[in-house]
């Protein structure tokens, strides 16, 4: 098996990581948390002595091996890359970029913004972030039901155990991040991008 990458997905899987990434800067800098994998690496974060980066890798572990037995080596390979990109450029840029104020309410929206724009490019580029969204693609492919929509079910439980860690308003503005991640992947992408990267792919190539 080997692992081509054109430069094109090179690109739009470095973007996908470099804003997933930030995303998690923003939600940890507020004390907040997401859905999903990443959800549960950040709530671990603020109860055990280990960072969100390593915590992510650990649990992606999993997902990697249904990633290679549901949708192929190509797409394990590529989801591998992008949670070890997350991993890593999430640790970094906690260290590089600092503020010296945040609100809960501004860090909720550009979190959840700057995740829906980031799983939109890695979903497009036939990658994923690891986690329930590899289930997520999986679904939508077998049913046609969202993945989006998939993952916003996922995080209910997510932000039931997140209940007794955070406070009720970092939970409130959590939510609202989530929601926005969410809505961004149902408004913008289809499952038939997955392998392009370009949009409408799916719908053209069926004409």
């Amino acid at each position: 098996m080997k692992l081509q990458l054109s430069i094109f997905d090179i690109q739009g899987l470095a973007f996908g990581i470099v804003m997933t990434s930030l995303s998690v800067v923003f939600l940890k800098a507020a004390g907040l948390v997401t859905g999903q994998t990443a959800g549960i690496a950040l709530l671990l974060s603020y109860v055990l002595p280990l960072d969100f980066g390593p915590l992510f890798f650990l649990i992606g572990i999993p997902f990697l091996i249904l990633a290679w037995v549901k949708r192929g080596p190509v797409f394990a390979m590529r989801t591998v890359i992008v949670v070890a990109g997350i991993s890593v450029v999430s640790q970094v840029l906690g260290r590089l970029v600092l503020f010296e104020r945040l609100d809960a309410p501004v860090a909720a929206v550009l979190g959840g913004a700057c995740s829906g724009v980031g799983l939109v490019a890695i979903f497009r580029h036939n990658a994923s972030a690891g986690g329930m969204t590899i289930l997520g693609i999986i679904l939508e492919q077998k049913t046609g039901f969202k993945a989006g929509w998939f993952q916003l079910a996922v995080d209910a439980a997510v932000f039931l155990a997140a209940a007794f860690v955070l406070s009720p308003a970092q939970l409130g503005y959590s939510f609202l991040g989530a929601l926005i991640t969410n809505l961004a992947i149902v408004w913008n992408f289809d499952v038939a991008q997955s392998k392009t990267g370009r949009p409408g792919y799916g719908r053209s190539a069926g004409r």
